[in-house]
């Protein structure tokens, strides 16, 4: 009995109250629409349709009322009778919500140096023109500063990532403190971990990191450590070694960004 009742409950992910639940209904309320236009034009009638198909015609009305989610072998038979090409696509848009184990410690030490003046806000949520999560917000209050940061223990894709980043800290108005925050100045940190491969990327492309976070390392630090001003977009390391993680008051030997 118990069994049954939960087959019966709603699965989270197609709840209208999580974002994910929003996302799909926006999904089948588009393919709904394109399949009910694509059968209209064709003059197929349900019935005829979901016999050509193979899918019951109760199910495809159901369907085509956006109350049903399809699986992708019946959207590819409705296509192929419906002489429509399906394709389905991940686009790449903010960059993944879910951390690794480093990231996490890598954000903990940098909680753990901020200064007392600096309000700390993890897994900030933002909305638009982006939408995604920001690693770490820091605000202080005075002089109405907000820092969005993003922390990555790699960088596969250092364009897509630096494109991340501007978007989400532009986005920041629309989250949810914003309106508590008095207007403030918005810069970006980036955090990265210390290794071979992302120090020959800050040489090898010095001048686009340069571009995107022009601060010095040693001001940034000061000023996240409560000792000055926020210098404005910058880059600071972090050295991890097993479980011990350090963040760096200078950029690590033989990088010259940021010094």
């Amino acid at each position: 009995m118990l069994a049954g009742m939960q087959r019966c409950l709603p699965d989270s992910r197609k709840r209208p109250r999580t974002a994910s639940g929003r996302r799909a209904a926006r999904v089948r309320t588009l393919l709904a629409a394109q399949i009910l236009e694509l059968r209209t034009d064709a003059g197929i009638s349900l019935r005829r349709l979901g016999d050509a198909a193979g899918v019951d015609a109760g199910y495809l009305q159901q369907v085509e009322a956006g109350l049903r989610e399809p699986s992708i072998s019946v959207l590819a038979a409705i296509a192929e009778v419906l002489g429509a090409d399906l394709s389905v696509r991940l686009y790449p848009n903010t960059g993944p919500i879910v951390r690794d184990h480093i990231q996490a410690r890598m954000v903990e030490e940098l909680l753990r140096i901020a200064h007392p003046r600096w309000r700390r806000m993890t897994e900030v949520a933002v909305y638009k023109p982006a939408r995604g999560r920001i690693d770490v917000v820091l605000h202080d209050p005075q002089p109405a500063e907000v820092v969005a940061t993003e922390v990555h223990s790699q960088v596969r894709r250092l364009e897509q990532q630096l494109g991340w980043a501007q978007m989400k800290a532009e986005s920041l108005p629309s989250a949810d403190f914003w309106r508590f925050a008095d207007n403030p100045t918005v810069g970006r940190l980036l955090v990265i971990r210390s290794t071979r491969a992302t120090r020959e990327l800050a040489r090898r492309f010095e001048a686009t990191l340069r571009a995107a976070y022009p601060a010095s390392v040693a001001e940034a630090y000061a000023a996240l450590a409560g000792t000055g001003r926020w210098p404005g977009d910058a880059l600071l390391w972090a050295n991890v070694v097993g479980d011990a993680v350090r963040i760096l008051d200078s950029p690590p030997r033989g990088v010259m960004l940021g010094r």
